[in-house]
């Protein structure tokens, strides 16, 4: 699941690569003459100046976006529903998750992302309305998931007008 996150945001695997590269070229470079010390100077101060920028972006910004709401399941503390703001805007957009087990072996199931404009309205809540059972509130609409028990697998969505 961690790798699938690291291929996810690919401004950290950018950046490794220009810091390997960079790396395998000042290794490889030979700094006998005046020139070529002054061109590895300059090329290490242009990436330093384009680097740093989009470095602070890709902190500040999160790509995971940020936590509103974490609850465990009532049965199963091992299950846990999230709700993260993954929005770029002002606007708000949710995107609701069951975690099941911890660690390297966490299941991350995606039931779904809500937004203002997606014709179900706002997003209200994201709760567990019994042992296996998860309801997700919009404006419009109400969304039912089933969890398995065993598996933690999240069923089908069963949509119902509010």
């Amino acid at each position: 699941m961690e790798v699938e996150r690291w291929f996810d945001h690919p401004v950290l695997l950018l950046g490794a690569a220009v810091v390997l590269t960079v790396a395998s070229a000042v290794v490889g470079f030979e700094f006998r003459t005046r020139w070529s010390q002054i061109g590895c100077a300059a090329a290490v101060v242009a990436l330093g100046v384009v680097g740093l920028p989009i470095a602070f972006l890709s902190f500040a910004l999160n790509g995971e976006g940020r936590a509103v709401d974490q609850k465990a399941g009532p049965d199963r503390p091992d299950h846990v529903l999230t709700v993260t703001n993954v929005a770029f805007s002002i606007d708000p957009v949710y995107r609701v998750e069951l975690l099941t087990d911890s660690g390297w072996s966490a299941r991350h199931w995606d039931l779904g992302v809500w937004e203002e404009g997606d014709g179900r309205g706002y997003f209200k809540s994201a709760e567990w309305s019994g042992p296996d059972q998860i309801m997700v509130t919009a404006e419009k609409e109400i969304t039912v998931f089933t969890v398995d028990p065993v598996s933690g697998r999240p069923s089908e969505p069963r949509v119902a007008p509010r």
